[in-house]
């Protein structure tokens, strides 16, 4: 698969959620100390990674560093990227982990990352990393849009299952989908970024005219579309894949389809903000070492399907098959940021009318 790896974009939203592992004193929060080789001390660490991923990924870096306090600043990718560039050098990040490369490379524009090579870093294969040395970002997984369909929902309503993004326009879906909001979920940006390569411009926002008209709302979540779905408030929900497989993992009567036209995709990516003072140096680097490490590698894996450097992890449980082979070619994420601005302008103004309320 050929993948472009200059990648740069940028969301706009506001930060709404913010999520504390371990508590300190102010003076533990100031700085960080390498006492008898042990590390000690407080990071910030900004991610875009699914809520109730967090936990489990980072179960191994407390065992490996349990005096280490981390507090994890979280929200969706918009959220996230829009928060940084707003904080810009002032930021109290020490880390971003788990966040689009295409929002990484807009912080780059603004001089907000240093160069690291973290340990192990040659695993990671050439399309998921920068292309500079030391990287300025370095690929955990990969997020990709698929269909999550309540399959119950369907049989309840006598409509066919979709293959395809085209099969989501016909009249018989009138008022049973859910899709992100492009502005403030990465999801959802890809996602139209996609279809206008796939399509060409003209067709691509020809074809989201007729996908509104059967549009119930657009979700402020990446993953919200598959949860709706499997409650059945929807029957079908553009979503992340991970999410929908979730969903059906706890039983829900959800099936995840990989539309043939390809899976709209970015890069989870992790990179080291820069500062005046490094103080945390030392803890940031060994979080981000351990950010690609084979054992949390296996667990980006078990998560989405995929990761970054070559492996033989056994498929997870209820996840399509082939992900790897059906992400779409030809995502020039470039080119989708450097007009991003201009479609995201013209999407608001063509469909913003059905976006949920900004909680």
């Amino acid at each position: 698969m050929k993948v472009k790896k200059k990648l740069v974009t940028g969301f706009t939203a506001a930060m709404v959620f913010s999520m504390l592992v371990g508590c300190g004193t102010k003076q533990e929060q100031a700085a960080s100390n390498v006492e008898g080789g042990k590390l000690s001390g407080n990071l910030t660490v900004y991610t875009a990674i699914e809520e109730e991923l967090i936990p489990k990924y980072l179960d191994s870096f407390k065992k490996q560093y349990p005096d280490v306090k981390l507090n994890i600043v979280r929200d969706s990718t918009g959220v996230i990227t829009a928060k940084l560039l707003a904080e810009g050098k002032n930021t109290p990040a020490d880390v971003v982990w788990g966040t689009a490369a295409s929002s990484l490379l807009a912080l780059e524009d603004k001089d907000m990352l240093q160069g690291y090579s973290p340990k192990g870093v040659e695993r990671v294969e050439a399309p998921f990393k920068d292309d500079d040395q030391p990287e300025k970002w370095v690929g955990n997984t990969a997020f990709m849009t698929g269909i999550a369909v309540n399959i119950a929902e369907l049989k309840k309503k006598q409509l066919p299952m979709p293959n395809s993004y085209e099969d989501l326009i016909k009249p018989e879906y009138k008022g049973t989908l859910v899709m992100p909001h492009p502005a403030s979920s990465g999801t959802g940006f890809l996602t139209v970024a996609a279809w206008l390569q796939m399509m060409g411009e003209e067709k691509g926002w020809d074809y989201m005219k007729k996908l509104h008209e059967n549009m119930g709302t657009y979700t402020h979540s990446g993953s919200k579309p598959a949860k709706l779905a499997s409650a059945g408030e929807y029957s079908v929900g553009v979503s992340m894949v991970y999410s929908g497989v979730k969903e059906k993992q706890k039983g829900a009567p959800v099936e995840v389809v990989l539309p043939k036209e390809g899976l709209g995709w970015d890069v989870e990516a992790n990179a080291l903000i820069k500062k005046k003072e490094q103080k945390n140096r030392k803890l940031a680097e060994a979080f981000l070492d351990w950010a690609i490490s084979d054992e949390v590698m296996k667990q980006y894996f078990n998560a989405n399907g995929f990761a970054t450097i070559k492996n033989d992890f056994k498929e997870p449980q209820g996840f399509p098959a082939d992900v790897t082979n059906k992400l779409y070619e030809k995502n020039d994420l470039k080119w989708a940021a450097e007009n991003r601005d201009e479609i995201l302008a013209k999407w608001e103004k063509e469909f913003g009318q059905k976006a949920e309320p900004k909680q």
